[in-house]
């Protein structure tokens, strides 16, 4: 009887180490540090006169074996990445440009992955002032469907900054046809949000143009969202 329940005991005991979760954890996402948020980049090396080298940074995150560095040019939106077991990497990327930049982490043991915040920059050119940085569209995010308010209104919010901190005004452009060309209205540089009036079952289109004090422009590209 002794022996039977000892042999029971050993089962169960077995049953629950195989029991457990042997999933790998999961990669943890990175804090970058160079170039730093929304600033001008001046430390690159010049490559040609169009071209500079800059050495991205970040910080080791958990449960990472690799990173992707993700380097967009915000006047084209097209993307440069590579890979590395590092915590930096160098590209050569456009002068006098204002880009965004983001680092994702990954566990080659997990399907899962991890990506860091974004921040922008301007790689420095040989302007002494700098246009606004495209402003950030936060909310509707673009391709989704939104739920109108019982003001059959949807509120529309973005980020904006700028290296030289002299943002004036924003210009917000709504309407049901893409590229919109109707001004809902302008803001000013502390307001970031604006009620739109939408109807049901119809897809809007919007975008920011954000203008500082010298009358520097950027264009935050067009944003699409329907309404149920």
């Amino acid at each position: 009887m002794m022996m039977r329940k000892l042999l029971y005991i050993s089962i169960l005991g077995f049953l629950v180490a195989c029991s457990k979760d042997n999933t790998p954890p999961a990669p943890q996402g990175a804090l970058l540090v160079f170039p730093e948020e929304n600033s001008e980049c001046t430390t690159g090396t010049s490559v040609n006169e169009t071209l500079s080298q800059v050495t991205f940074r970040w910080n080791t995150s958990k449960n990472t074996d690799s990173y992707t560095l993700s380097v967009i040019n915000l006047n084209t939106n097209v993307p440069q990445n590579i890979s590395t077991a590092a915590t930096s990497a160098s590209l050569s990327i456009a002068k006098g440009t204002p880009f965004a930049w983001s680092v994702t982490s990954r566990n080659s043991k997990s399907d899962q992955v991890a990506t860091s915040e974004t921040w922008l920059f301007y790689n420095a050119g040989s302007q002494t002032t700098y246009a606004p940085f495209p402003a950030q569209l936060v909310s509707p995010a673009s391709g989704t469907t939104v739920q109108k308010d019982i003001a059959n209104e949807v509120e529309l919010e973005w980020s904006g900054a700028d290296v030289d901190n002299d943002i004036d005004t924003f210009e917000v452009y709504f309407s049901d046809v893409n590229p919109p060309t109707t001004l809902l209205g302008t803001t000013n540089a502390s307001t970031m949000k604006l009620a739109a009036s939408v109807e049901s079952a119809t897809v809007y289109y919007w975008k920011v143009i954000t203008t500082d004090l010298e009358g520097n422009t950027s264009d935050s590209g067009v944003f699409e969202f329907k309404v149920f």
